[in-house]
């Protein structure tokens, strides 16, 4: 009954004023009975004084050079796996622990380097003293040298591996000195970090660089928001950016634009309040453009009609309402950011837009 009942009031007053209707932007003829009859809400224009900023969609991400892979270094058997996801972990804290023939290989290489460098150490102050005394010749006494280079070289690769594999220098003094080879690594935090995903079981066998868990700081953090190019237009790096009371400021703006939505993509870095969002999380961002950018204004996103490739708003006015032609520069799910010629005190239709569009348009699209 009620449908039926607006589509009465859509016809009286199309056979009422047809050429009123098709005289834009002149007054679209509709009466207190009939904004009531055709559901037609309004609400004042929002965001005067507000003309530099804009409302974007928005990704929450973590910076690339806060994320770590902790990956087993060699292969073995997981042993434990100390923490879990959630856990908010320390710089050198262990994260998990390797039992690993591999690491007593590694170790044994290590101790038969260390032999031979010390051998070459012996060699080479014997050859010194006598080629001193001139009882060998410089050749020998340089053979000598080229071995003793040798041997120290292969010794800083062996401890390297070691580090490689997570051995601390205080591990391996120890080793060189007599403790004795262990077959367990402790695998520890390298940044004091939030674990986000574990990615292993105890129990398993783990190749090399087989993932065990991924950590990450996650302040600051950044926004990566999609913009037309119209709504980019004033943004610059630097810009002020707000979301869900944290701060931060744009860091660039992206020069390629997607083929898909014809969008370019800035990104922003959230530093104040970072800790009230979440990686991953989609979020609606306010960007203070340049100043001396025509005037912005935020409107409910069901406020805009589209017609014949063009974007407006009805306006309240004395004796019905006005379309006024806007430009989007940016959408999200429940509000756009429009530019256009309105002064700041109007009144916008928020409902009952389909019924106000079908009388100034005639029913035409």
């Amino acid at each position: 009954m009620y449908i039926h009942a607006r589509a009465a009031v859509i016809a009286a007053i199309l056979a009422i004023a047809p050429g009123a209707i098709a005289a834009a932007p002149a007054v679209i003829p509709v009466d207190a009975r009939q904004i009531e009859a055709l559901g037609i809400e309004t609400v004042p224009l929002s965001g005067a004084g507000q003309g530099s900023q804009r409302s974007l969609p928005a990704q929450v991400v973590i910076p690339n050079a806060q994320i770590r892979v902790i990956a087993a270094p060699l292969s073995g058997l997981v042993q434990t796996m100390a923490v879990a996801p959630n856990d908010t972990v320390r710089q050198g804290q262990v994260l998990a622990r390797l039992q690993s023939p591999m690491l007593v290989e590694a170790q044994r290489e290590f101790l038969q380097a260390a032999a031979e460098a010390r051998l070459a150490q012996d060699s080479l102050k014997r050859d010194e003293q006598l080629f001193k005394e001139g009882i060998i010749a410089e050749g020998r006494y340089q053979a000598t040298r080229a071995r003793h280079a040798q041997a120290a070289a292969a010794l800083s690769q062996q401890r390297q591996s070691l580090r490689l594999y997570g051995m601390t220098d205080a591990a391996i003094n120890a080793l060189q000195s007599g403790r004795g080879m262990n077959s367990t690594l402790d695998i520890v935090a390298p940044i004091s970090a939030v674990v986000l995903e574990q990615m292993a079981a105890v129990g398993q066998r783990a190749e090399a660089s087989t993932p065990l868990y991924r950590i990450a700081q996650v302040q600051p953090l950044w926004l990566e928001m999609r913009a037309t190019p119209a709504a980019a237009a004033g943004i610059a790096p630097g810009a002020a950016v707000s979301v869900d009371g944290a701060r931060g400021k744009v860091l660039s703006l992206g020069r390629h634009l997607d083929p898909a939505t014809q969008t370019v993509m800035i990104r922003a870095e959230i530093g104040q309040g970072a800790e009230k969002l979440r990686a991953g999380q989609y979020v609606e961002a306010l960007v203070e453009a340049a100043a001396g950018e025509a005037r912005q204004w935020q409107v409910p996103a069901p406020a805009l009609a589209r017609h014949q490739g063009k974007t407006y708003v009805f306006v309240a006015t004395r004796g019905g309402f006005v379309a006024s032609e806007v430009r989007v520069l940016g959408e999200a799910a429940s509000s756009a950011t429009v530019t256009g010629a309105l002064r700041g005190d109007e009144r916008i239709a928020v409902k009952g837009i389909a019924a106000l569009k079908a009388i100034w348009t005639g029913g035409s699209e």
